[in-house]
């Protein structure tokens, strides 16, 4: 799989070829030298052709030797450590990023969506890091052009993909923290909770649980009831859940919602949240909404 995705493949199927290739003129040129004199023309020939193949094969076999060192080197680099950032630590981190001023187009900020392809710019500054950086994203990748920073930051609201060279690096405050209002709210198949928020510290709190089948009792009916009712009562916890978070949103006009939760539940209120993400956030609901709130606004730092 490794060949074909460098080209080594083609490469090594091509010196097959041509070693057969080889083979089949030493076989002519045996027979050549049993013939009358007047094919020692066509062995001359046959001769300067085994050489050419000679100096081709040797030339594809340095390429493919090249290859797989070059290969070796990129995937023992290695990142040099990560972090999972949150409150204080955080800021402190962004805060440094911020502080770091170099020349025009010295500072280099992309948002690198897909990691599959890097941007042209991406992959020529990042050098043998490139594999790193494909490996963390969806990332924010920060460096300059004297190499003194290398990091990736995975921030909790990812941006859309850009490539930025400036004198300073880009931080949006908005992609890793919780600013201006907010409304951010957790459900779970039998509870819910939602918090109003003003740059990060909560000023209105509301959640509730519902009485939801978790276990099928032996007797009483059947599976296929059992799961029957269930499935209603999920049904009308999230139809009071969507209400709820509706009016709140409603009622705070926020700048941006978050809705985490179950993934087998997310899906459902997930049209009305501008950014959805899942959660094993569990116990009570203020309890689930503290535990949801700190785990969605942490970000991942890798140092390349």
């Amino acid at each position: 799989m490794l060949d074909e995705l460098l080209g080594r493949a083609e490469l090594k199927s091509r010196i097959q070829e041509l070693e057969d290739e080889n083979h089949r003129l030493q076989r002519q040129l045996e027979a050549e030298s049993e013939r009358r004199s007047d094919a020692v023309s066509d062995r001359q020939q046959a001769e300067r052709r085994v050489n050419q193949l000679e100096d081709k094969i040797t030339e594809l076999e340095d390429r493919v030797d090249r290859s797989e060192a070059d290969s070796e080197t990129a995937t023992d680099r290695t990142v040099r450590g990560t972090e999972s950032l949150r409150g204080s630590r955080l800021v402190a981190v962004l805060d440094r990023l911020r502080s770091f001023e170099t020349g025009p187009e010295g500072a280099l900020s992309a948002a690198v969506a897909d990691g599959d392809s890097l941007p042209g710019a991406v992959s020529e500054a990042a050098g043998d890091c490139g594999p790193l950086v494909r490996r963390a994203a969806p990332t924010i990748y920060y460096t300059d052009d004297a190499g003194l920073v290398s990091v990736a930051l995975r921030p909790p609201i990812m941006p859309d993909a850009f490539t930025d060279w400036a004198s300073e690096f880009r931080v949006d405050e908005s992609w890793f923290r919780p600013t201006g209002k907010l409304v951010f709210a957790v459900v779970r198949a039998d509870l819910f909770a939602v918090g109003v928020y003003h740059d990060g510290e909560r000023v209105d709190l509301a959640g509730f649980e519902s009485n939801v089948k978790s276990d099928h009792s032996k007797g009483g009916f059947s599976q296929d009831r059992f799961e029957r009712i269930r499935n209603e009562q999920i049904d009308d916890h999230l139809d009071e859940a969507r209400q709820r978070l509706t009016d709140h949103i409603d009622h705070a006009d926020p700048d941006r919602v978050v809705l985490t939760g179950e993934q087998s539940v997310l899906p459902e209120l997930a049209a009305v949240a501008d950014h959805t993400a899942s959660t094993d956030a569990g116990g009570k609901p203020e309890a689930a909404l503290n535990h949801a709130f700190r785990d969605f606004w942490s970000t991942r730092l890798v140092r390349l």
